[in-house]
C-alpha cells in the first residue's frame, strides 16, 4: 500500500529529523567499559539519599553500592548484557528495576522510584505519553496484570475488576463483548495494543475475541485523551503490552487445559533474552461448545514480541498479534425459543515496527510503524423457524411461543419474528485496513517541566457489503500534539496539553486536556495516615464516524443522486461531523496504615454530543434539513443529533493484609440519561396494547430515559492470597439492574412483544473462583470456576450467559531462571 503524507514540508520533516537521530545511534556504541548509573527517588520524584542498590543479572547479586545525596548511583566496568538494580531504603518497600540493556557509549540511566509500603504503585503512559508514576499523575488509571490478568481467558474478564467500567457480554463465550467506561458508547473507547490501534474504523472494538494469550500488562485511562491518542478516545484509553522475553536461557512453557461445555484449551510460549536480543513468542487455542445449539466457539491466537537494543541508548521492537474466530450465533434463545443457524468469522492481525533512543539524558525520540487489519464475515444460510405470510408480501418466520418477564415485573407472551422474508443465505462482510506512522520527541527542560510534541499521520480504507452491495471508504487522517508536564514542590502535578486532528471525513478538531494532583501534606512511610492527594481532570475527546455512518450520511447520499451536487452547493451541506464528549472529573485519594491501604473516591461528570443517530426522512426538516434536501433521501439519512449526559461517583479500597492476602473492591454510580434524540424510537415510541400508556424504544432509547444496558449501580471485589507455591483469588462482579429492549416485533408487525425499557434486564452477580498450586519449578496445576453460584441470568436481555463452569489443566515450564548458568 502507497501511503502519501500530503505536502506539507514541516509534517516531513519530522519524522526525517527523527529517523537521522535513531540511525546515527546504531553505530555509536562501543563494547567496552559499559556503565550503569541511576537514581533513586520517593513516590513523589523526590531524590532518597543512603539508599541501598544492588545489582543483579540473572537473578545474581553482582555488586552493592549506596546513593549519594542526591539519590544518585554507579556500577562501573560492566561487561555488555542485560542487568537490573534492587533498591531498599529506610521506610520505604523494595523496588527492582526492569532489565535494561548495557554496552556502548552511552550509560543507562535508571529512575527507580521507591514507594511507601504495599499498597500498588504502578507505572503507566497513557495519561502523558511517557512513563509516569500513578502517583506523580492527577488522571484515573488502573493498570493490571500479573495474577489477575494470567487467571483470565479473555482481557475483559479482568477489565471487571476496574471502578467504573461495565463488561456486557451478550451470550456465552465469543459473544460481542462491550465496555461501557463511565456511560459511555462500547465504541467510545480507544484501545491500542503496543501502541497499534485495535479499534474498527469508527471505534467499535469486539473484545469478545481478545484473548489474554501473550498479554502482559493492561492499562485502563477512564477519561477523554484525544491530545495523545486522536479520534475515538472519547470516553477511555485502553493500552495492551504484549510481553518480553527476559530469561537468558529460552524459557518454553506449555499448558493444557479442559472443562465442561467441551472446552479444551492448549498454550505454548517460548521467551528469552541474549545480549542485544529479546524474543517471545505465545500461541494459544480454545475450543468451547458452550452449552447452548449452535453457539461454539473458537479463538486461535497468536503473540509475539521482538527487540534489539543495538546500543544502551537505542531500541528496536517489532510486534504480532493474529487471531482467527469463528462462532455460532444462536441468536436470542430465550426471546425466540429456538436457535437460528446463523455464524460468524473473524481475523485480526496487528503488527509494529517501533525504534526509540535516549539521543541526550534529557531528549528521548520515538518512530512508529503499525498496521491493523480486520476482516469479518457473517452468514446466516437459511431462514429459521415457522414460515408466516398474513399480508401476501412474503413469509417470514417465527419462533416458538414463548412467555417473558422483565425484571420490572411486566409480562408478555406470543411469537416474535426470527428471520425476516428475504434472500438467502443472508451474507454480510466487512475489511479494515489501518496504517500509521507516529513520531514523537519528548524532552526534560529540567526537574520540574517537560515537554512532548508528536505527529501521526494514518492512512485508512475499507468496506462494508451486504447483499452484494459494497460500501467502500479511504481516509488521511493527521494529528498534531503539544503537551506541557511539569511539578511544584514536589506536591504539586500538572499535564496539559492539546491535540489537533485533522480527519479527512469532519475536517479539523481541537481537543485540549487539563490533569492536575495535589498532595496536602508529602507522603510519609508512618502513622495511621500517610498522604492525601487530590484531582482534577478536564478533557475533550472526538469520534470518527464508522463506515455505515459515512455513507448513509446527508452529503454521501447527495453525492448519489444526478442534482446531488447542486443541493450540496446550493443548501451547503456538510460531511458528517465528529461525536464529542466533554468530561470533569474530581477526586481524593488516601494512603493509610503505614502504607498498606489506599481509599479512593472520584466524581465525574459527562457530556456526550453530536451522537450519530439515524434519522427517517420525514424527520430531518426539524433538525434545519431543508424539505428539498430531505425528500432527496429515500428513506433518511445519518446525522449529528443526539445527546446524552453521564454523571456519577466511583469509591474504590485497596488494602494489604499482610501474610500474602490482599482485598480490593469498587462500587460505582452512574446516573446517565438521554437529553437529545431524533430517531424513530425516540420521536414515536412504541405502545403495546397490553401496557397502552407506557411508551417504549423499540431499538433506542426515550429522551428522558436512561442509555441501553447501563447499570447505575455497579460494583466488583477481588480477594487473593498469594504464596510462593500457591495463590487463591476470589472475585466478583455485581450489577444492578439496567434499561433494555426486547427489540421484538410480532407475526402482524406489532409491538405486543415489547415490554417497557426501565429496569428491563435483571441484576445479577457473577462470582469466580481461581487457584494454583506449584510442585516444583516445572510443573503447575491450575484451576478456574466461574459463576460459582450458578446464576441463570442475562447480561443482555434475551442472551443466557454462561451458567456454572470450570477448567482445570497443568503448565509445564522447561528452561528460564530455572536453568543454572555456569
Amino acid at each position: 500500500m502507497t501511503m502519501q503524507i500530503g505536502n506539507s514540508k514541516w509534517s516531513s520533516a519530522i519524522p526525517a529529523v527523527l529517523v537521522s537521530l535513531l540511525l546515527s545511534s546504531l553505530f555509536s556504541f562501543a563494547a567496552h567499559g559499559a556503565e550503569l548509573r541511576g537514581t533513586v527517588s520517593d513516590p513523589l520524584g523526590a531524590v532518597v539519599p543512603h539508599a541501598e542498590v544492588t545489582l543483579l543479572r540473572d537473578n545474581t547479586a553482582l555488586a552493592q553500592t549506596t546513593s549519594n545525596d542526591l539519590g544518585e548511583f554507579a556500577f562501573l566496568s560492566l561487561s555488555t548484557g542485560r542487568y537490573r538494580v534492587r533498591a531498599m531504603a529506610p521506610g520505604f518497600a523494595e523496588q527492582e528495576s526492569p532489565d535494561v540493556y548495557v554496552g556502548g557509549e552511552k550509560a543507562p540511566h535508571i529512575v527507580l522510584p521507591l514507594k511507601i509500603g504495599t499498597v500498588t504503585q504502578q507505572v503507566g503512559v497513557s495519561a502523558t505519553g511517557t512513563p509516569a508514576l500513578d502517583s506523580q499523575v492527577g488522571a484515573s488509571i488502573a493498570v493490571i496484570r500479573d495474577v489477575t490478568l494470567s487467571e483470565k481467558l479473555d482481557v475483559h474478564e479482568a477489565l471487571r475488576v476496574v471502578p467504573g467500567i461495565q463488561v456486557l457480554q451478550t451470550g456465552p463465550r465469543g459473544g460481542t463483548t462491550d465496555l461501557f467506561v463511565r456511560g459511555g458508547n462500547p465504541d467510545a473507547n480507544k484501545v491500542s495494543l503496543d501502541g497499534i490501534s485495535v479499534n474498527d474504523i469508527g471505534g467499535r472494538v469486539e473484545f469478545g475475541n481478545l484473548s489474554s494469550t501473550g498479554i502482559d500488562q493492561v492499562e485502563v485511562l477512564r477519561g477523554p485523551n484525544s491530545v495523545l491518542y486522536g479520534a475515538d478516545a472519547l470516553a477511555s484509553v485502553v493500552s495492551l503490552t504484549t510481553r518480553q522475553g527476559t530469561t537468558r536461557l529460552p524459557e518454553l512453557t506449555y499448558s493444557i487445559d479442559g472443562g465442561n461445555f467441551r472446552t479444551k484449551r492448549q498454550e505454548v510460549s517460548i521467551g528469552g533474552a541474549h545480549g542485544q536480543l529479546d524474543y517471545f513468542s505465545d500461541f494459544s487455542r480454545l475450543d468451547t461448545g458452550n452449552g447452548e445449539p449452535n453457539s461454539a466457539f473458537h479463538n486461535g491466537t497468536y503473540a509475539g514480541n521482538f527487540g534489539w537494543s543495538p546500543s544502551s541508548s537505542t531500541q528496536a521492537r517489532f510486534t504480532l498479534r493474529r487471531s482467527a474466530t469463528a462462532l455460532g450465533l444462536p441468536n436470542a434463545l430465550d426471546l425466540y425459543g429456538i436457535a437460528d443457524d446463523s455464524f460468524q468469522k473473524e481475523q485480526d492481525t496487528y503488527y509494529g515496527i517501533t525504534a526509540q533512543n535516549q539521543t541526550t539524558e534529557r531528549w528521548h525520540n520515538l518512530l512508529r510503524y503499525g498496521a491493523t487489519r480486520l476482516r469479518f464475515q457473517f452468514d446466516n444460510p437459511s431462514p429459521t423457524g415457522e414460515a408466516f405470510d398474513p399480508f401476501g408480501s412474503g413469509a417470514n418466520f417465527l419462533g416458538n411461543q414463548i412467555t417473558l418477564r422483565g425484571a420490572n415485573g411486566f409480562v408478555t407472551s406470543g411469537r416474535a419474528i426470527l428471520d425476516f422474508a428475504g434472500v438467502y443465505p443472508s451474507l454480510f462482510d466487512s475489511q479494515s485496513n489501518r496504517n500509521f506512522i507516529y513520531t514523537q520527541s519528548d524532552y526534560r527542560f529540567n526537574c520540574h517541566l517537560s515537554g512532548l510534541f508528536a505527529f501521526r499521520y494514518g492512512k485508512e480504507s475499507g468496506f462494508t457489503r451486504f447483499a452484494g452491495t459494497k460500501t467502500p471508504t479511504d481516509r488521511d487522517n493527521f494529528s498534531y500534539i503539544a503537551q506541557l508536564a511539569g511539578n511544584l514542590w514536589d506536591r504539586l502535578y500538572a499535564t496539559g496539553g492539546v491535540g489537533i486532528e485533522d480527519n479527512a471525513i469532519f475536517g479539523v478538531e481541537p481537543t485540549p486536556r487539563v490533569s492536575l494532583a495535589y498532595y496536602l501534606a508529602r507522603l510519609r512511610s508512618t502513622g495511621f495516615l500517610n498522604g492525601t492527594k487530590l484531582r482534577f481532570n478536564y478533557g475533550t475527546g472526538i469520534k470518527e464516524p464508522a463506515i455505515f455512518d459515512e455513507s448513509t450520511s446527508l452529503f454521501v447520499l447527495l453525492s448519489q443522486l444526478p442534482n446531488g451536487p447542486q443541493l450540496t452547493s446550493q443548501f451547503h451541506v456538510k460531511p458528517i461531523g465528529a461525536e464529542r464528549s466533554r468530561s470533569f472529573d474530581f477526586g481524593a485519594d488516601e494512603i493509610a496504615w503505614n502504607g498498606r491501604a489506599r481509599l479512593g473516591l472520584t466524581l465525574f461528570h459527562n457530556e456526550f454530543g453530536d451522537q450519530i443517530e439515524f434519522v427517517d426522512a420525514s424527520v430531518l426538516p426539524q433538525l434545519g434539513v431543508p424539505p428539498a434536501v430531505a425528500a432527496a433521501t429515500p428513506f433518511g439519512a445519518s446525522v449529528n443529533s443526539g445527546a446524552y449526559r453521564a454523571m456519577g461517583a466511583e469509591a474504590e479500597l485497596e488494602w494489604d493484609l499482610g501474610h500474602g492476602i490482599t482485598a480490593r473492591g469498587s462500587y460505582t454510580y452512574l446516573d446517565a440519561v438521554v437529553q437529545r434524540s431524533f430517531a424513530s424510537s425516540a420521536l414515536s415510541p412504541a405502545f403495546n396494547p397490553n401496557f397502552p400508556t407506557i411508551p417504549i424504544g423499540t431499538s433506542t432509547p426515550l429522551v428522558g430515559g436512561r442509555p441501553f444496558r447501563r447499570a447505575p449501580h455497579s460494583g466488583d471485589f477481588l480477594i487473593g492470597f498469594i504464596r510462593p507455591s500457591f495463590t487463591l483469588s476470589l472475585n466478583g462482579t455485581l450489577v444492578g439492574r439496567r434499561d433494555d429492549s426486547t427489540h421484538l416485533t410480532d407475526p402482524f408487525f406489532g409491538n405486543t412483544m415489547l415490554l417497557p425499557n426501565r429496569n428491563l434486564d435483571a441484576a445479577y452477580q457473577k462470582i469466580d473462583l481461581n487457584g494454583s498450586l506449584r510442585i516444583n519449578s516445572g510443573v503447575e496445576l491450575y484451576t478456574s470456576l466461574e459463576n460459582i453460584l450458578n446464576q441463570h441470568y442475562d447480561a443482555a436481555f434475551g442472551f443466557p450467559s454462561l451458567p456454572f463452569t470450570f477448567r482445570a489443566g497443568m503448565k509445564l515450564t522447561l528452561g528460564g531462571e530455572s536453568w543454572k548458568i555456569h
